[in-house]
């Protein structure tokens, strides 16, 4: 892609963005998985020591960051998009559990935190991603809107009221 931008003159972005989540985010993933987990009293797998760290970006955050850079940026450019929320996994889930338990009060386990399985680490898995978004920031006036803890309780509360999208995905055709 830069290739062509330098080589024929096509006028290209590209962002790089950090974890995202929110709404429509397949079951399979962290976030959604622990929510649907709990929903359904099974275990909330932790890989090694849940101290790895990732920096979260809501998902509308990331539609204002592309839609900032479609408009301001300059040909060619290129953007880190973050959070600026940094957590541990294990911090990460103990917030989810805290919303679950707040806004779900039909769980089949009560309190949540009682469901978090510590499971073998992945080989060679990154102790911490990061996302340094000083450039968007500074050059195009953007920064992330949503804190993490709106984030997730606002995710949270999208799949608890969007069982009818989420729970057919969980079927052995996907």
């Amino acid at each position: 892609m830069r290739a062509y931008h330098h080589t024929y003159g096509l006028p290209t972005l590209l962002t790089n963005c950090s974890n995202n989540y929110g709404p429509y985010h397949f079951p399979e993933k962290l976030i959604p998985l622990s929510i649907v987990n709990m929903l359904l009293g099974k275990a909330l797998p932790i890989y090694g020591d849940g101290q790895n760290v990732r920096d979260w970006l809501y998902v509308e955050d990331h539609c204002r960051a592309i839609d900032t850079a479609l408009h301001r940026a300059q040909p060619g450019s290129t953007y880190n998009v973050g959070g600026n929320a940094e957590i541990s996994n294990l911090e990460l889930i103990g917030l989810l559990c805290d919303q679950m338990d707040e806004l779900a009060p039909d769980l089949p386990v009560r309190p949540t935190r009682d469901l978090i399985t510590f499971v073998r680490d992945r080989p060679g898995h990154d102790r911490r991603y990061a996302m340094n978004i000083q450039k968007i920031q500074q050059e195009l006036g953007w920064t992330p809107s949503v804190n993490l803890k709106t984030g997730l309780t606002e995710t949270v509360r999208w799949y608890l009221s969007h069982a009818q999208w989420w729970q057919p995905l969980l079927g052995r055709d996907y």
